[in-house]
């Protein structure tokens, strides 16, 4: 059913404001988003503000804190993957997307300013996206931010607008994440049903942290490398007979990998039915408090994302390394890969230890410094004023 449309010139909704959303760490379960698989994100206390004003023109303008030389001009009418092009995509996108959809939302003046590191792995481009999509839910009257209905429909939408206007082929993993997390808490995402759970995350309780190393080592998700690995699985899953990997079970795995053959299809399905299986295990961990067990799922997902699916790095295997050698419970990349932040499970007391020791071997190769950061389970988009 087509959504009712709201009229863009509602006088009630035209009020300027600024709103925001968060970047996100991903515990675990990576690749398995457009794999139908599950994820388990939380929200990072660091977010993307957007100042928005309503104009009556259908013009968007669009500038950012950090390009203060530079206004991005584009009609609404004119929004193609083509145009406007460049960062700037990823906010007029989403204003091509909730038209799309069949929203009236009006043309605007956005101002971004962001706290969520840029080409991290920490879905700076998924935060942008969210805090623009629940300015124009508020500016528009939709009232799409009241509950998690509305809020993963925006969601979904920001995704749309990533694939279709910026060009990058993700799964929609970080823009839920971004409009669905609580304080406090773990969003267990099956992105096959579209199901979301609610986890406890309180490390702190347990004498624990979550320690967030920046490598510094940039990632990009529209080089290439990742729409190449999503090929792959797709490809695989028609082999295979089914609609995505979600499909196939580890007791399948075996059987289904003398079925393709071929050595790199085999990595990178092995990678995805046993990270999907992961997922489950460790929200069961959680649970029960057992955090020995989820430390070692997450190096047996790194291991898995280094080995079978081959989106590490040196420096993500490196941090990863250190950290486990200096005491974490569990280490492993987050994020899309080829670069971004490795993440470990540390006693709080040592937390400090750990980040110098990553630092200390990073300088040892003649790297740049990394910067690591401890996070806690933060809130989901939302308006500030």
């Amino acid at each position: 059913m087509a959504p009712s449309l709201t009229p863009a010139s509602a006088p009630s909704h035209r009020t300027a404001g600024v709103w925001s959303a968060p970047g996100r760490v991903n515990l675990i379960g990576e690749h398995t988003d457009y794999n139908g698989g599950l994820a388990l994100p939380i929200a990072l206390p660091q977010r993307t503000t957007a100042t928005v004003r309503p104009r009556t023109d259908g013009v968007l303008h669009v500038t950012s804190t950090a390009r203060r030389d530079e206004t991005v001009v584009v009609a609404l009418d004119e929004i193609s993957p083509t145009a406007p092009g460049g960062w700037a995509a990823y906010v007029a996108g989403v204003f091509w997307a909730l038209r799309k959809a069949g929203y009236a939302v009006p043309a605007a003046d956005v101002h971004i300013a962001s706290a969520v590191p840029v080409g991290a792995g920490l879905s700076s481009s998924a935060a942008l996206e969210c805090a623009v999509a629940a300015a124009l839910s508020d500016l528009a009257g939709l009232d799409l931010l009241a509950d998690d209905t509305g809020r993963a429909r925006l969601a979904d939408l920001c995704r749309v607008a990533e694939n279709e206007i910026a060009g990058a082929p993700t799964g929609g993993m970080d823009q839920s994440a971004a409009m669905l997390c609580r304080p406090g808490h773990a969003l267990r995402l099956d992105c096959r049903s579209g199901e979301t759970t609610h986890i406890p995350f309180d490390l702190a309780a347990h004498g624990l942290t979550l320690l967030v190393i920046d490598t510094k080592a940039h990632h990009a998700l529209v080089d290439g490398q990742y729409a190449a690995r999503r090929h792959t699985c797709e490809a695989s899953a028609r082999t295979l007979g089914v609609d995505t990997l979600r499909e196939v079970t580890p007791a399948d795995l075996p059987a289904a990998l003398d079925r393709l053959g071929e050595p790199v299809a085999q990595a990178r399905v092995r990678h995805v039915v046993t990270e999907i299986a992961r997922v489950d295990a460790f929200v069961d961990a959680l649970r029960g408090a057992d955090f020995t067990t989820a430390g070692l799922l997450m190096s047996a997902s790194h291991a898995s994302l280094r080995d079978d699916y081959e989106v590490s790095c040196a420096e993500l295997d490196l941090a990863a390394a250190t950290a486990l050698r200096e005491g974490a419970l569990g280490a492993r990349m987050t994020g899309g890969g080829f670069g971004g932040c490795c993440i470990a499970l540390v006693e709080r007391d040592r937390a400090d230890a750990v980040g110098a020791a990553v630092v200390s071997a990073f300088r040892e190769r003649g790297w740049r410094d990394p910067t690591p950061f401890t996070v806690t389970a933060a809130r989901g988009a939302g308006r500030e004023r």
